[in-house]
């Protein structure tokens, strides 16, 4: 038998609530202690007495009651709820009074002095007394009629957790209903003045269940998971004991029960049952061990205007970093690295972490260090949103002073002021223990000296490192480094909780028409003056600078394709009203961004905006992509007219608040550390790899209300670069197996033991040079290339180990000094000898030298017909789906590769058939596999550029060739050699059909192998090109002979 619907959610989460210690209050009961009012909330009778309970006053020995008149002081401070001033704002009131209590005057012995009175006992929760009750009625504001919340948790009266049940069977998705019922209770005409002394809010339908705090929108409400076995056979023990018989009787006693509910009640926990969804809920959130902490800890306003309550995954990571670091071993705390996926709230993290810090060790100094001054200063903000009082250190000498203070300070700077910190510091390291640096990202920061000078600094400091992407398996040092592995939450844990949104991938890919013979002689042209290898040279750095995805045509047509995507799905509907959604578009540089800027301006489509660092102005640049060209110069002269000295700032805003700006047009700038969740799609129009690739892509990952998915649509081409990155993203922790750590640091010293070595044998080649400070002399010796290249590789070596070793603390701890600072002196002059000696030998060609004009002669030559969807939208987390994408674009270069060779080698075999048309193809084959090669054509471009080549070779065949000569395979030939020729005045159709009807009429069996009759053929084809086309005799005897050896081959 089943209970009744009202019950098969609300019975199980009272019985677990009653076994987890708190006291079950019936309905009326619970309206007792609330003096028979509907209109309030508190059990006013228990939050008395509690009151008088836990909260002493102490002077000296001597210990004090608060007055009774204190007691009801406090009890109406509680009750005074500032509504009118909105309902979050009187929520952080109530919270403020229940974490930090309120202080009240009392004499005692005739000195009047403030103490402060508490209404939980924090620190002793059995201090506490926790009440449940159910069906709680509060009148409507402005109303008569009433709500009636499932279930109310009340800690010493005070009704800290709202649940709703829902059975699981309901046509509506339960979950969803019961959030609506809990944010219809918080409206104006609501039941606010229950809400606004709730911290959390519980919706459960038994099998599933959400949980937010006070004025949460539906899309934030989050699950909670619990990862520990124990926890989970102790919550099977406590589901199956059994209530006390009279409780049970109270709980059957209630008017919208019957004997069929007791009975359901009675048959389901005769047998053992398993622990449910809400069951896990109830007992990770709502437990008196869980509940306080959580309500104490985690729970904070953002701004004043949003309240926020922590994810699993921060509580868990933050309560897993403050159990490490309590212990003091050696002098010093254990730290490690959080890995929580980027968008999942890692800045909230770190904000919460460092209350928590502040709350459990003595006078921490706590210091939050980025890379980068826009995240330095993202951090920042942060943390006053929050409340966290930080001070920003703006130079070395500030971050000095600071870690010298023994205050209890929170402060943010970024890593390089570390640098000036070493010198000011060097003889007298800071070497307190209750020193914490929080490192945001730090497998780019945890890289170099910037991390030996913190080290230095703060030789016994614990640090933490919180990064949002995977760490590589060249970065594993980065985890053993800062003490392991805390903590990890990768993407796909977080879409499948709802802390993000999935990401939907399109690949696009722009059709383009080159002229290659043009092409070909301007890019001669600009090389004519160089050295075969430098034209080589030269080449490939064109093929890796993407000019074609440069070029004017392409910027405009894909600013086209862009533009009717964005306005199709995210512009403004039919009644003029806009969807609140935004994008970024990525660039390759500056001067792409501004072209991209000017063509969506004449487009006229979109708003858009450009989001660039200064450009330097400095004179005789050429490089016509840097950001110094004019171009840049005069745009960015625009933004300071239009925007003001803080141009960032500005657009960042109207961007963000959705003024004049839909798309944000960004080269490095903002693919990291900027959250806007209105950001539904990004636009990629450069290559990204790593890290990079997936901080840029997460730009498009929070969550917002209407948004399923963020979008990517990609121009660049980096659907393989994205598979890889995403196979880091699995969230395997053997990842981080110990012994390969292990392994990774001894890999670092055995490098550093190889410096000495490596170092002498780059002052080896230079040993018979007398004058050491004369660099001519070394450029000298270096004029045979086999010592200039032997110098060359040498010193890379040199200098990549002397990088490895600078990074490391143990390589400053040891040695001398004098030898460091020889190292790196050495390392400065050898790479002053290696630039003046590539640029004498001329060993490299600069391209910013070429780059101008060859992108104009792109320009000019390369034409961008249409853009096409190469790959239709599919989620990155579907990897069979990616995996068959990818394998598409694999497949297709395989496949384009496979047919260029068998066309090669068919062509090989049959070339005395058709020689001019097969020598045309073979170039062809060559250009299209080399172009793909260099990514100036697509896999499938190429493969279907291929595949036309093929079916030409085979057929012997063009498309230029006319329909009076294409019935025979000999004539199509015998067309394409006429036309190469290129006999002037001559009607190459009539002179193919006549050598047709000549070799015709004397066609026999065999007349391939006679030779009066080659002759006769000879004679009469000659003798009518020179008759009729007036051809000179000895061209006439040439072309007549070529021909008949196609002829021939053409049996």
């Amino acid at each position: 038998m089943a209970f009744t619907e009202d019950n098969i959610s609300q019975i199980p989460a009272l019985k677990l609530l009653i076994n987890l210690g708190f006291e079950y209050l019936s309905p009326q009961e619970a309206l007792t202690y609330r003096k028979n009012r509907e209109s309030q909330v508190i059990l006013t009778e228990v939050v008395q007495e509690r009151l008088n309970h836990i909260n002493t006053i102490k002077i000296g020995s001597k210990k004090t009651k608060f007055e009774a008149a204190n007691i009801e002081k406090a009890i109406q401070k509680l009750q005074d709820i500032p509504l009118a001033e909105g309902l979050v704002h009187a929520c952080n009131h109530i919270y403020n009074l229940l974490v930090f209590g309120c202080a009240l005057e009392q004499s005692i012995e005739g000195d009047k002095k403030s103490h402060t009175l508490q209404y939980i006992d924090w620190k002793n929760p059995a201090n506490n007394l926790y009440h449940v009750t159910e069906e709680f009625s509060v009148l409507r504001t402005g109303r008569k009629d009433t709500y009636r919340p499932d279930i109310v948790v009340f800690v010493n009266g005070i009704p800290l957790a709202v649940i709703e049940c829902k059975s699981p069977t309901i046509k509506e998705p339960p979950i969803k209903q019961a959030i609506s019922q809990h944010i219809r209770n918080q409206q104006e005409n609501g039941i606010q003045s229950l809400y606004v002394y709730s911290q959390i809010l519980l919706a459960t339908s038994l099998v599933e269940a959400k949980y937010a705090t006070t004025n949460t929108k539906e899309e934030f409400w989050a699950v909670w998971k619990e990862k520990d076995n124990s926890f989970l056979e102790k919550l099977e023990a406590i589901v199956n004991t059994p209530l006390a018989k009279e409780v049970e009787a109270k709980i059957f006693k209630t008017e919208s029960r019957n004997s069929f509910d007791h009975k359901a009640y009675i048959e389901k926990y005769q047998q053992r049952v398993a622990p449910t969804q809400q069951d896990i809920f109830i007992q990770g959130l709502l437990s008196p061990e869980r509940l306080l902490p959580i309500v104490k800890d985690f729970i904070l306003f953002e701004a004043g205007v949003v309240k926020k309550v922590a994810r699993f995954q921060q509580f868990f990571s933050i309560t897993k970093i403050i159990d490490r670091i309590k212990p003091v071993r050696n002098g010093k705390r254990k730290g490690g690295v959080i890995w929580h996926t980027q968008g999942s709230g890692k800045s909230l993290t770190m904000a919460m972490l460092a209350r928590k810090i502040q709350d459990t060790i003595p006078n921490p100094q706590i210091i939050l260090v980025t890379d980068r001054v826009d995240l330095d200063r993202q951090i920042t903000a942060t943390l006053q949103k929050v409340e966290v009082e930080v001070i920003n250190a703006a130079s070395g000498k500030q971050l000095v002073s600071l870690l010298q203070g023994n205050g209890d300070l929170v402060i943010t700077t970024i890593i390089n002021k570390f640098d000036a910190a070493v010198k000011g510091l060097s003889d007298n390291p800071i070497i307190s223990h209750n020193i914490f640096v929080l490192i945001d990202e730090g497998h780019r920061t945890q890289h170099g000296i910037f991390n030996v000078n913190m080290e230095k600094v703060l030789p016994n400091a614990c640090f933490i490192v919180f990064t949002g992407t995977p760490l590589m398996k060249k970065q594993k040092n980065t985890a053993n480094k800062f003490g392991g592995i805390i903590d990890t939450y990768p993407i796909a844990e977080a879409v499948a909780d709802g802390a993000i949104v999935s990401i939907l991938y399109e690949g696009r890919l722009a059709i383009q028409d080159v002229n290659r013979t043009a092409l070909d002689k301007g890019v001669d042209r600009v090389m004519e003056d160089l050295e075969e290898y430098h034209k080589a040279d030269l080449k490939k750095k064109m093929n890796r600078a993407g000019l074609i995805s440069k070029t004017d045509q392409n910027i405009f047509q894909t600013a086209l394709d862009i533009s009717d995507h964005f306005y199709a799905n995210w512009g403004e509907d039919k009644t003029g009203v806009h969807s609140g959604f935004r994008g970024m578009v990525v660039c390759p540089d500056k001067l792409t961004a501004v072209k991209y800027k000017k063509a969506f301006d004449l487009i006229a489509k979109v708003k858009t905006e450009v989001v660039m660092s200064a450009p330097d102005n400095r004179e005789n640049n050429e490089d016509v992509h840097s950001s110094q060209s004019p171009e840049v110069i005069q745009y960015y002269d625009l933004l300071k007219t239009k925007y003001g000295q803080d141009i960032d700032k500005t657009i960042i805003q109207q961007y963000e608040n959705g003024e004049n700006i839909e798309l944000l047009i960004v080269i490095d700038k903002l693919l990291t550390g900027f959250d806007v969740p209105q950001t539904i799609v990004m636009y990629l129009c450069r290559k990204l790899r790593e890290h990079t690739l997936l901080q840029a892509i997460a730009r498009v990952n929070r969550v917002y209300p209407g948004k399923d998915f963020g979008y990517i649509v990609d121009y660049a081409g980096i659907m393989e670069e994205l598979e890889v990155a995403l196979e880091s993203y699995s969230g395997n922790e053997d990842t981080f197996d110990a012994e390969d750590l292990a392994g990774s640091f001894t890999d670092i010293n055995e490098e550093i033991n190889r410096l000495p070595r490596v170092h002498a044998d780059v002052v080896a080649i230079f040993k018979g040079i007398k004058n050491k400070l004369n660099i001519d002399e070394y450029i000298v010796l270096l004029a045979d290339q086999a010592i200039r290249e032997d110098f060359y590789n040498k010193f890379n070596v040199f200098a990549r180990i002397l990088k490895i070793a600078l990074s490391s603390l143990e390589f400053h701890n040891s040695g001398s000094e004098t030898e460091r600072e020889i190292y790196r002196e050495d390392l400065k002059k050898f790479a002053n000898i290696r630039v003046a000696a590539n640029s004498v030998y001329l060993d490299k060609v600069s391209f910013a030298q070429y780059e101008k004009q060859l992108q104009k002669l792109l320009d000019q030559h390369v034409i961008t017909e249409e853009i096409i969807r190469l790959v239709e939208p599919l989620n990155i987390l579907d990897a069979d789906a990616f995996d068959q994408e990818v394998e598409k674009l694999i497949g297709a270069r395989a496949k384009a590769e496979k047919i260029a060779a068998a066309t090669a080698k068919f062509i090989s075999i049959n070339v005395d058939t058709n020689p001019a048309l097969f020598k045309k193809l073979s170039e062809l084959i060559s250009e299209t596999i080399a172009d793909m090669r260099a990514n100036r054509l697509s896999e499938i471009e190429a493969l279907k550029k291929l595949k036309e080549i093929k079916e030409n070779a085979i057929n012997g065949s063009s498309s230029d060739i006319p329909l009076e000569v294409q019935d025979k395979k000999r004539n199509r030939a015998i067309f394409q050699l006429f036309k190469d020729e290129k006999l002037a005045n001559t009607n190459l159709v009539e002179l193919t059909l006549m050598f047709d009807k000549i070799v015709s009429k004397y066609e026999v069996v065999d007349w391939q192998k006679r030779t009066d009759i080659i002759n006769t053929i000879e004679l009469e084809f000659g003798d009518y090109l020179m008759d009729v086309f007036d051809v000179q005799m000895t061209v006439a005897d040439e072309l007549t002979k070529k021909a008949i050896d196609i002829a021939i081959a053409n049996k």
